[in-house]
């Protein structure tokens, strides 16, 4: 190979590596054509192997819905199900690439049980690909999706009026579609709309006009993927760096690794280390290849600052001029993705950026209808509903609102004994500062209370069913401590609903709260000195595990009542069961509302096999061992 076409060759792989890269989604309702949109422009751009068009033309005859031409939604639907049904259920990434650019684009679901799909789908697209059935014009999925197109910061949109060979390529019915979505659109928020006829089937309007459509003069889908610049995301916020691995090969070298989020860096540059708030300047800057002397958003770099300051996994290192917010308290809106419904009050891990806290809704503001954007009262979320919502967090963060920076602005939640993702959020703006409220410092402690009492304060919590015997045998502990010199308090269920808890019901939104201030009145006992005895049916293991994590180790005992649902029944003191058992008292706790017993109580009550003061006994023991 000569000179000449060795540089060529050179020049064109340099082309390629350093094309733009385009994320998009395609969305809207099922049926609509969004797998056929994809696969077509997979196959007419030349993005498939030989083994993919070979694969491609055998499942189109075993599996395809377009007799004997192919059937280009097989490449996206990968799935059994999805092959059997005719129907997307997971999110389908694909990559390809053209002469000016090159392609990740998110094939999304389109029935409305998938909706948390397409929200992960689209949460890190840039343009959106809303697909519209010209035969039934903008249906309930569309708004939906374009909906959370919105809420996702979105602000790119292509309306692709598909289908359009099936309505005789008629331009009063693209017009028709076209002025409904751009009012929708009017209302989300979503400024840039690029409406564009096409039938993806047959190819109209793909890659180049179609001459089906003479009346349309705008480009093709492909030409506007090609040379779309996306709106960029707020103002300039200022450099971001979430650090995601504190880098100490030896103790000569101290880096802090991640990927930048937002804004430059380079050497010399003050920074702010946050929540903390230590200042220092920029020392060196690292990149996979080397030291580099500017660094820009999206490159992953390990930087090493001129101080030594203690910085951890989760810190975010900032422009010290331009410095994000730091709070623990948030508005935000939640896209709820779980089967079991959100309970305000029940606890959850945020992670945002590469940061994990613990965090809980306070309360749910409105949830959102997605339908008609109509906000509407709510106690609870529901698989696929979006609300929002107050969070607290038990530590300050640093961030940004979703709007200006997606990193620092989206954060998702996870449930504590399943590790599964629940939900989805986007932070609108804090409700406190970190700063602004602080433990107020007082001279006698815990441990000097403690000591004036001779004892060792303790939160001993019964759980079982209504019924088991928690109340009588927390009373008998009660008794003998108090005989043998303890200061000690219960805090029975019954009673404290007569006062505390009194404006609380029996739903498991009411639940939860219930739990959560007598496990902080329980806190503030023990603080106090005392030895405090909770009785509570305290149903769900969440609010258990909740009101354990407020406590020091070995401060909180839990103590399971383990009575059987027929013997605690039979007993049946109160007369609630044979209400329950009528329907007169619903969510009755072991009949219509579940309760879930303690994986790892300290100490199993068998009500069977021993009498209650032989119970309260092991209690003590267990106390004073």
């Amino acid at each position: 190979m000569n000179d000449t076409a060795a540089a060529a060759v050179a020049a064109y792989l340099h082309q390629h590596e350093t094309k733009g890269l385009l994320r998009f989604i395609t969305c809207g309702s099922v049926d609509d054509g969004k797998s056929t949109l994809i696969g077509r422009l997979l196959h007419d751009t030349r993005g498939l192997f030989d083994d993919q068009l070979a694969a491609l033309d055998r499942d189109s005859r075993r599996h395809g819905t377009q007799g004997a031409d192919i059937d280009y939604a097989l490449l996206l639907d990968g799935l059994a199900a999805e092959r059997e049904q005719g129907i997307t259920i997971d999110v389908a990434y694909r990559f390809f690439s053209t002469e000016k650019r090159k392609f990740i684009v998110a094939d999304c679901p389109g029935h409305e049980q998938y909706t948390r799909n397409m929200a992960t789908g689209a949460s890190t697209a840039d343009v959106a690909v809303v697909l519209v059935d010209a035969r039934k014009g903008l249906l309930a999925q569309t708004r939906r999706h374009s909906y959370i197109v919105s809420l996702l910061g979105i602000r790119d949109v292509v309306l692709a009026v598909n289908k359009m060979d099936l309505v005789g390529y008629d331009q009063a019915v693209f017009d028709d579609i076209v002025a409904g979505y751009r009012e929708l659109a009017a209302q989300l928020g979503i400024d840039r709309v690029t409406a564009i006829p096409l039938s993806a089937l047959k190819g109209d309007n793909l890659l180049a006009p179609s001459a089906n459509t003479p009346w349309y003069r705008g480009e093709s889908l492909l030409q506007y993927l090609e040379t779309v610049v996306p709106a960029g995301r707020g103002a300039d916020i200022g450099f971001r760096l979430p650090v995601q691995w504190v880098n100490r090969p030896n103790q000569d070298f101290r880096g802090f690794a991640g990927t930048i989020a937002a804004g430059a860096v380079q050497p010399g540059d003050e920074v702010v280390a946050l929540p903390s708030g230590r200042r220092s300047r920029i020392a060196r800057v690292i990149a996979p290849h080397g030291d580099v002397e500017i660094a820009v958003a999206g490159q992953a770099v390990t930087l090493t600052l001129a101080d030594e300051l203690d910085i951890s996994r989760g810190d975010v290192i900032a422009a010290a001029q331009q410095p994000p917010q730091v709070a623990d308290q948030f508005a935000a809106h939640v896209l709820w993705m779980d089967e079991q419904r959100l309970l305000p009050g029940r606890p959850y891990w945020l992670k945002i950026g590469t940061r994990t806290v613990s965090a809980s809704v306070t309360e749910i503001k409105h949830k959102v209808d997605v339908n008609t954007q109509e906000q509407l009262a709510a106690k609870h979320l529901e698989l696929n509903e979006v609300g929002y919502c107050n969070l607290y967090l038990d530590h300050a963060i640093a961030f940004e609102s979703y709007a200006d920076n997606r990193e620092l602005g989206g954060f998702i939640l996870i449930d504590r004994q399943t590790n599964a993702t629940v939900a989805a959020g986007a932070i609108d703006f804090a409700l406190r500062r970190a700063g602004n409220i602080h433990w107020q410092h007082v001279d006698v402690d815990k441990a000097a209370r403690a000591r004036s009492k001779a004892q060792m304060p303790r939160c001993v919590w019964f759980t079982g069913l209504s019924g088991s015997g928690k109340s009588t045998v927390a009373n008998l502990v009660e008794k003998r401590l108090h005989a043998m010199g303890h200061h000690c308090y219960i805090l029975d269920g019954d009673n404290v609903r007569h006062g505390l808890n009194k404006d609380l019901g029996f739903t498991d939104e009411d639940r939860v709260e219930n739990i959560r201030r007598v496990a902080e009145v329980a806190k503030l006992m023990v603080d106090a000195g005392l030895i405090v005895l909770v009785s509570f049916i305290s149903p769900f293991r969440a609010e258990r595990r909740m009101a354990r994590e407020l406590f020091e180790p070995g401060e909180f005992v839990e103590v399971f009542v383990d009575t059987p649902l027929a013997v605690a029944e039979s007993r049946d003191v109160k007369g609630l069961y044979a209400k329950a058992r009528a329907g007169k008292i619903p969510n009755f706790t072991g009949i219509d509302s579940p309760y879930e017993a303690p994986e790892h109580a300290e100490l199993v009550l068998d009500t069977l096999g021993e009498s209650p003061e032989a119970l309260a006994q092991q209690v003590i023991a267990r106390l004073l061992d």
